[in-house]
């Protein structure tokens, strides 16, 4: 009899987690899609290409990438140089285009982080109404978000802390490599600008170094 009563108890708690996990989850989708929303991805469907620099610099710069995405067939252009043009397919990559795939994805996340929020799958959300924002010390929204193994990404398990106000527009983000506690990076999102309706923050200055990733060129027809 003590044994019945203790997996009833057991499974009740069970089902308690349980619910309050989706309904932690789906309070996060819903404030995801308002992040999304705020930054114009209704404006989306109306992309033909993108274009844009993806740069990382302290006082000089020290990398670029320059792309062309057309988002309608996931055809990706990556312009080494005037001379050099390098197409492919995200809907037929071999092991070689796949290495240049990683870093569209990545450059493309920190382009379009708000939009990402609604695209991808395999994501964990965990929303917050008020947080302590990391580099402005100010109190903010919090939405975290984690991928997980089934999420079809070159890096499953990593988390994101974003922070927002009201008007649901990112300031700050905290990026954990595999979902670790401590921060592995830490960027403001500033400098916003509009292209048809979609707005873009074309500089992340990263906390505690003198590092920016910083976008130009950018173009969206």
């Amino acid at each position: 009899m003590k044994k019945t009563v203790l997996i009833l108890l057991l499974s009740i708690f069970f089902l308690q987690a349980q619910a309050q996990t989706e309904n932690t989850n789906q309070k996060g989708a819903e404030i995801a899609k308002k992040i999304a929303e705020a930054h114009g991805i209704n404006q989306w469907d109306g992309v033909e290409e993108l274009h844009y620099s993806f740069n990382i610099a302290t006082d000089t710069l020290l990398g670029q990438r320059k792309w062309i995405w057309k988002p309608k067939n996931d055809s990706i252009t990556l312009i080494k140089d005037t001379s050099e043009k390098i197409h492919y397919s995200r809907k037929a990559m071999d092991s070689v285009i796949q290495k240049i795939d990683r870093g569209f994805i990545n450059d493309k996340f920190w382009l379009l982080l708000p939009f990402n929020l609604v695209w991808d799958t395999g994501v964990k959300f965990v929303y917050k109404e008020k947080a302590l924002a990391p580099i402005s010390k100010k109190s903010m929204q919090q939405l975290t978000i984690t991928y997980n193994a089934e999420s079809g990404g070159y890096t499953p398990g990593d988390a994101y802390d974003l922070f927002f106000e009201d008007d649901f527009i990112l300031k700050e983000w905290i990026f954990r490599k595999e979902n670790a506690t401590a921060p592995s990076m830490t960027t403001t999102c500033e400098d916003y600008d509009s292209y048809k309706g979609i707005k873009i923050a074309k500089m992340h200055r990263i906390a505690d170094s003198n590092r920016k990733v910083y976008f130009s060129d950018i173009l969206i027809r």
